[in-house]
């Protein structure tokens, strides 16, 4: 059969072949970094070699157009106008960007929730103290009943002096999709901007950017866009444009040049760097939509139901109920572990960041999936992430694992 006319999905066995993850690991971990497919990485390369045989041309001549395409194909899957978008190096580096670009007074208050990303709620901690400024950082429960918990508890939280709100749009350690059409509605009628941190967002949520109204939004495409380390974006309201500057302030912002905005002179070019990433965005796009017949749409919606059913299989072999909605799950979920004696005797693996639980799941069963701390009845968390290469019977091997290491019977 010709596979233009396959109509049937692929399965997860074929698709794997089209990234180079190794085939000994049950690496269900995609929300982390993310994983390149092997073909976008060949047209980086590709591109590589064209930046490399002529680098002056390359960068005086050809780059600004590349960029140019690179953010309307952007452009045209995340919901925004071209203009409006600027290349940054991940969603860390987006969130700074907005935030050291802020003119903070002494006592002005940026609203966040304790399941902010940490990078970010260091910035976020980072320019308060510099100006003077206090975080106020809103509890929200885990496990969680529903939408409307988080945005009582955003907006009990806003005071006359709120300046700016950063909220994720997934949540990092519990893999939560917030509530942010209201959240932006409510908060911008109060006079508070928005700044996304949408790290998690592209590739995982269908997104209407501008739609969304928020003043600042700024995304991955390494993770669920699949596109090489080091793409990112960041998305500036054009009436918020004028106040935001790159982290490096280079030839941009003297330019005589009135053919583009300066927004687009001063983030277009901060110095000579590997822009490799950010031209084969669009790469990755077409290399994701293309492994199911149904395009963006279906890698979506299988994606999710493979993460809503690994996290079915996961809460019935452990004992414990759904923490949140599936209305507020994407292609993540997390599960609170059960406190156990069991695990007692675990000691830290003494691999940076990584939990002794998550460094002996990798170690002896060769499971890449993240155990990450957390406060209140849970003390732990276990996030699995569902992309097109992994399987139901990857998510079963863990929960019998798990049940194991815990004693079930």
């Amino acid at each position: 059969m010709d596979p233009v006319t396959l109509t049937t999905p692929p399965p997860a066995a074929a698709l794997a072949l089209h990234w180079s993850l190794d085939a000994a690991v049950d690496f269900l971990n995609h929300g982390s970094y993310g994983a390149c497919p092997t073909a976008v990485l060949e047209a980086q390369g590709r591109m590589r070699a064209r930046m490399e045989r002529e680098p002056v041309r390359f960068f005086l001549k050809d780059l600004e157009g590349l960029l140019d395409s690179a953010r309307v194909a952007l452009a045209l899957f995340v919901g925004a106008e071209a203009d409006d978008l600027a290349f940054v190096p991940n969603a860390t580096s987006g969130v700074n960007t907005v935030l050291r670009s802020l003119r903070l007074a002494p006592g002005d208050e940026l609203l966040t929730t304790d399941h902010a990303y940490n990078a970010c709620a260091n910035a976020l901690r980072f320019v308060a103290e510099q100006a003077g400024a206090r975080v106020v950082t809103v509890h929200l429960p885990f496990p969680l009943a529903g939408p409307g918990v988080v945005v009582d508890a955003v907006l009990d939280a806003v005071t006359e002096r709120t300046t700016l709100a950063l909220l994720d749009h997934v949540t990092s350690p519990t893999a939560l999709r917030l509530p942010l059409e209201t959240l932006v509605r409510e908060l911008s009628s109060r006079g508070v901007d928005v700044l996304v941190d949408g790290a998690h967002a592209p590739g995982m949520l269908p997104l209407d950017v501008e739609g969304l109204g928020a003043a600042y939004y700024t995304g991955n495409l390494h993770k669920w866009v699949c596109a090489p380390k080091g793409a990112g974006f960041l998305y500036v309201r054009k009436d918020r444009q004028a106040g935001v500057r790159p982290l490096v302030i280079s030839h941009g912002a003297n330019a005589p040049r009135r053919d583009r905005s300066r927004f687009q002179l001063e983030f277009g070019w901060t110095g000579t760097d590997d822009p490799t990433a950010y031209l084969c965005a669009a790469e990755a796009l077409r290399v994701l939509a293309s492994l199911l017949p149904g395009g963006w749409d279906d890698v979506l919606r299988r994606n999710r139901a493979t993460a809503l059913a690994a996290r079915d299989t996961l809460c019935q072999a452990l004992g414990v109920p759904p923490p949140a909605p599936d209305g507020m799950l994407g292609s993540m979920a997390t599960i609170p572990l059960p406190e156990s004696a069991a695990l007692a005797h675990l000691t830290p693996s003494g691999t940076h960041g990584m939990d002794a639980l998550q460094g002996l799941l990798l170690e002896r069963h060769r499971i890449q999936v993240p155990v990450i701390p957390w406060s209140g009845p849970s003390r732990k968390l276990l996030r699995v992430s569902a992309q097109l290469y992994n399987h139901p019977e990857q998510y079963e091997r863990l929960a019998q694992v798990l049940r194991e290491l815990y004693g079930f019977r």
